[in-house]
């Protein structure tokens, strides 16, 4: 809009009715329509992007909130048993957590030991045979004396964790640790 030139204050102009130039005036108030349409400042939305990140970081890392791409698993001292989507299970403590793996130390596992049990029949050799049971035992084996001789660290991929849990200090998984220890 185009007003007349005066030597007025502004206040007094606001009421004053403009003089109106239709071709001046259309472009005008398009520029003026596309000025309040427009948001006033890009930086804006990029303040308020980062203000947002920094709280969901904020929330994820240090509240223990279940939040989309953070983990509610810790390193610890406390024995944990770590399950793989292979039916391995491993017992030994978190020392390190990241979106990718974990990193395990004090690693032991489970091996099942198959045993004979005394054939108590007499007979023909082949009919003690064919009676002979055997026993399942399960065994805690430490890491370390197996044939390649790995480190007592173990860096798991996280995809092939199904789960993870803590284990108590009266299980007997724990027991079994704390006597091989006093050995």
């Amino acid at each position: 809009m185009i007003y007349k030139k005066t030597n007025k204050r502004m206040s007094e102009l606001v009421d004053e009715e403009p003089i109106v130039n239709d071709e001046a005036a259309g472009l005008e108030q398009a520029t003026l329509a596309r000025k309040k349409c427009a948001p006033r400042k890009k930086g804006g939305l990029l303040l308020v992007i980062l203000v947002v990140a920094l709280l969901w970081y904020v929330l994820g890392a240090y509240t223990g909130l279940a939040l989309p791409g953070f983990s509610k698993m810790r390193p610890s001292n406390d024995w944990q048993a770590i399950f793989l989507n292979n039916g391995q299970v491993y017992f030994g403590k978190i020392k390190n957590v990241t979106s990718r793996e974990l990193v395990l130390t004090n690693i032991y596992y489970l091996q099942v030991i198959t045993r004979p049990l005394q054939a108590t029949q007499e007979g023909s050799a082949e009919q003690v045979e064919q009676n002979q049971q055997t026993q399942q035992e399960l065994t805690l084996i430490k890491l370390g004396n197996e044939l390649h001789g790995p480190t007592d660290k173990m860096v798991i991929n996280r995809d092939y964790i199904l789960l993870t849990e803590a284990l108590k200090n009266d299980s007997q998984v724990v027991k079994a640790i704390d006597a091989s220890f006093q050995k």
